[in-house]
C-alpha cells in the first residue's frame, strides 16, 4: 500500500501559474495539464520529475497562523488542494484530480537553495516539508472545485 493518508478525496481550492520562474504563482482558476508536461503556460512546466506541485491549504493555514497574510501560489505551489494530507502520500501514489487528469507523485518535498521572502517574513516555509511533486500521467482540464481521488 502507498498512501497513509486517513482521507481518500480532497479537492481543487486553487490552479497557479507564473510566466516566469524566481516568481511568485497566482491563481488563474483553471488550467491544462499536459502529459509528461505540466500546467500549461506555467514557467516550471516540462519534462521531468517536478511537472506539477501541491500544497495542503491546511499547510498554508499553519504558516498563516504566524501572522502571515498568504495568496494561493505564494508558495510557488501549482494546485493547492483542501482536505487531503499530502504530505503523508508516498511516492508512486496517483492522484485522479477531476475527471481526466492523473498525476504520480514523484518528490515530498524538496531543498531549498536560497531562503524566500516567506521564509524571511515568518522564519519558517512549509513547502520543502509538505508540499509535493507529481509528474502528470493523464492530462486534461481542472477547475477549483474539480475532486481529487488518492487512486490505490
Amino acid at each position: 500500500m502507498l498512501i497513509m493518508s486517513k482521507n481518500k478525496t480532497g479537492k481543487v481550492v486553487a490552479i497557479c501559474i507564473s510566466q516566469r520562474k524566481g516568481t511568485q504563482k497566482r491563481d488563474v482558476g483553471e488550467g491544462r495539464l499536459i502529459k509528461d508536461y505540466g500546467i500549461e503556460n506555467d514557467a516550471h512546466a516540462g519534462p521531468g520529475h517536478r511537472q506539477v506541485s501541491l500544497l495542503a491549504l491546511e499547510s498554508v493555514r499553519i504558516m498563516e497562523e504566524k501572522g502571515l497574510s498568504l495568496d494561493a501560489g505564494d508558495f510557488g505551489e501549482n494546485i493547492v488542494t483542501q482536505g487531503l494530507d499530502l504530505k503523508e502520500l508516498r511516492l508512486g501514489t496517483r492522484l485522479r484530480v477531476g475527471k481526466d487528469t492523473l498525476l504520480e507523485v514523484t518528490q515530498i518535498g524538496k531543498e531549498c537553495h536560497d531562503r524566500c521572502a516567506i521564509y524571511y517574513q515568518a522564519g519558517d516555509c512549509i513547502m520543502p516539508r509538505e508540499g509535493i511533486f507529481t509528474r502528470v500521467l493523464a492530462g486534461g482540464q481542472v477547475r477549483v472545485g474539480d475532486q481529487i481521488e488518492i487512486l490505490e
